[in-house]
């Protein structure tokens, strides 16, 4: 049954199946033809996130805000799903589209997470839009190459998000000793402080549930492989089964022994939580972890910190939420309203000024963001870019989905490092 309320947002339970529907690409016009749009192609538009609540509801909102000002004749319609942190939304997506009955356009992060929609013939190639809408001057070179897949582009990204940063809480330092505003030139020297942090019966890193430890594994790789090594573990010039990647999962392994034992209970909004209490002196988490702060009135430099984890200064660790249009969208006109919306530089601004990313777009104003995200719109202009692993930006779904399971075994005391390296070399194999 196809959802339509405007305002609604569904929890969603579905059973995850496989994507086996096959069709022909249509055009990505405006008018309602090429792919099934009807007559009434832009009278409405479904918008189909996992942006039910929080800074990421308040970034939604704004953005709705500014399509219903550049577009009043078209209907927005909410198909937010709560729960699970986007894999509610994902099971029922996938339905969906298997019964040839998707929304009209649908967020998805930008990278290879869409290899599968794409392989499975239900995305549109978006790249005329890119041209209509000029985003290949407003994006970065780089990033519209990373977004191109075969010489297509599938989806146009709403904001930018940092994975590799690492959250503290001064006060705690300060109270155990340390400088609240140190800056760790590598893991070990981090490392020291969190064996000071253990020793003192503070919990030094706080983590939550499976996902965010494959977030902190690939910080851990990033920082002790480096840049061109690491983006070799995608390509397959490095090798999984190297000595150097048994280094970095020995510090893994470490980083996990500092962190919370009730971590597979949580997830990141508690994890976070627990620096902005003073339970624990840190968090590695993306950067939509300012909202958090933010929300609860903390400073940023005076209650909380934010900085390139340990090892990974001049690295910039990038994921993107990004909306498509599918195939047999049926208000394809809604569509390529919403899309319009989504790349316009007003969009943009007010979408992650709400939600603490920062535009994909190098032509939005700096002092329109909050101080962190200045720090970011800068870092993003000037250091190496490489592809989140845990947000779908460096591989397919199902080889993060087989990744998270070595590392759930790891973690959890079911699997040894060997096995685990081993169960990681094979869940890649396929890249």
């Amino acid at each position: 049954m196809r959802v339509n309320r405007r305002t609604g947002v569904l929890v969603a339970g579905a059973a995850l199946t496989a994507l086996t529907l096959s069709a022909c690409s249509g055009s990505s016009n405006g008018d309602g033809g090429g792919s099934g749009g009807g007559s009434e192609s832009a009278a409405e538009v479904e918008v189909f996130t996992w942006w039910a609540a929080g800074s990421e509801k308040a970034g939604l909102d704004a953005l709705v805000a500014v399509f219903d000002e550049q577009h009043p004749d078209i209907e927005f319609v909410n198909g937010a799903v709560a729960g699970g942190a986007g894999s509610a939304a994902k099971d029922l997506l996938q339905s969906r589209l298997q019964a040839s009955d998707p929304p009209d356009t649908f967020q998805a992060h930008a990278g290879l997470e869409l290899l599968d929609y794409i392989n499975a013939g239900q995305l549109q190639d978006v790249s005329p839009l890119y041209d209509e809408f000029d985003l290949r001057e407003a994006f970065p070179a780089d990033l519209v190459e990373r977004l191109t897949h075969e010489g297509q582009i599938y989806s146009i990204p709403s904001n930018i998000h940092r994975a590799n940063v690492l959250w503290a809480n001064p006060a705690v330092l300060e109270e155990h000793g340390l400088d609240p505003q140190a800056s760790y030139d590598s893991l070990d020297d981090w490392f020291a402080d969190l064996d000071v942090l253990q020793e003192a019966g503070v919990t030094p890193l706080s983590v939550a549930t499976a996902w965010t430890q494959v977030h902190l594994l690939e910080t851990i790789l990033l920082a002790d492989l480096g840049p061109d090594a690491y983006n070799g573990l995608w390509d397959g010039t490095t090798d999984w089964e190297g000595a150097e990647v048994t280094a970095a999962l020995e510090d893994f392994e470490r980083a996990m022994s500092y962190t919370n034992g009730d971590r597979d209970g949580l997830d990141w909004p508690e994890a976070t939580q627990l620096v902005i209490d003073g339970n624990a002196a840190f968090n590695v988490m993306g950067d939509w972890a300012v909202a958090a702060f933010e929300e609860q009135g903390k400073v940023f430099g005076t209650d909380f910190t934010a900085a390139p984890v340990p090892g990974t200064d001049g690295v910039f660790d990038f994921l993107a939420d990004s909306f498509t249009l599918p195939v047999g969208a049926p208000h394809e006109g809604g569509s390529h309203a919403w899309l319009e919306t989504v790349a316009s530089l007003e969009g943009q601004t007010a979408f992650n000024a709400a939600k603490g990313s920062i535009p994909a777009r190098t032509d939005a104003d700096p002092a329109d963001f909050s101080e962190y995200q200045r720090t970011a719109i800068e870092s993003f202009a000037q250091d190496t870019i490489v592809s989140s692993l845990a947000h779908g930006a460096a591989t397919p779904v199902a080889t993060l989905n087989a990744v998270t399971d070595a590392t759930s075994k790891f973690t959890s005391g079911a699997s040894d490092l060997s096995t685990f390296q081993s169960e990681l070399a094979t869940a890649t194999a396929a890249d």
